[in-house]
């Protein structure tokens, strides 16, 4: 699995940018881990496709973030699980993260966000954390990637 996640970091170019598909930050690579995209791990095997680990069947998330709370995004609201899943699918078709692709997963994110921002689990957790919040690419409106002062042109 970690070969296909470092080739896909060096593929999509995810350490010019400091992000992933979801355009959430990282502090390092092994921050980052491998969602499945199309066939989900549990579907894998019988797909033939062995573990699923395999570089058109992924995405690569924030261990940290992205991720988990793509899975909180799919438990509660399956069809906006579904519309970020194929924001992804076409960054991973196109093979490369896009500005458009980005965006529309960000608001998508805040739509959720304003909808169940103060919703507790059960367990009295808060189902959007705040690092949810936080630690995702700034997306300025002049078209430029901003993040700690830098800015990236796409």
């Amino acid at each position: 699995m970690r070969t296909v996640v470092n080739e896909m970091i060096k593929d999509y170019d995810l350490k010019k940018w400091n992000c992933d598909f979801m355009g959430y930050t990282f502090d390092t690579i092994k921050d980052l881990s491998f969602h499945h995209l199309i066939i989900p791990k549990r579907d894998s095997k019988k797909n033939g496709i062995g573990e699923g680990y395999v570089s058109w069947n992924g995405a690569i998330l924030n261990r940290d973030t992205s991720h988990p709370y793509l899975h909180t995004i799919e438990r509660i609201d399956r069809n906006l699980f579904l519309k970020i899943t194929q924001e992804m699918v076409e960054e991973n078709i196109n093979k490369k993260l896009t500005k458009e692709n980005l965006e529309n997963i960000r608001d998508m994110l805040l739509w959720f966000e304003s909808k169940y921002e103060d919703t507790i689990t059960s367990h009295e957790k808060l189902i959007v954390k705040p690092e949810f919040k936080t630690k995702r690419l700034v997306l300025s409106i002049d078209e430029e990637w901003n993040w700690k002062n830098k800015k990236y042109k796409l």
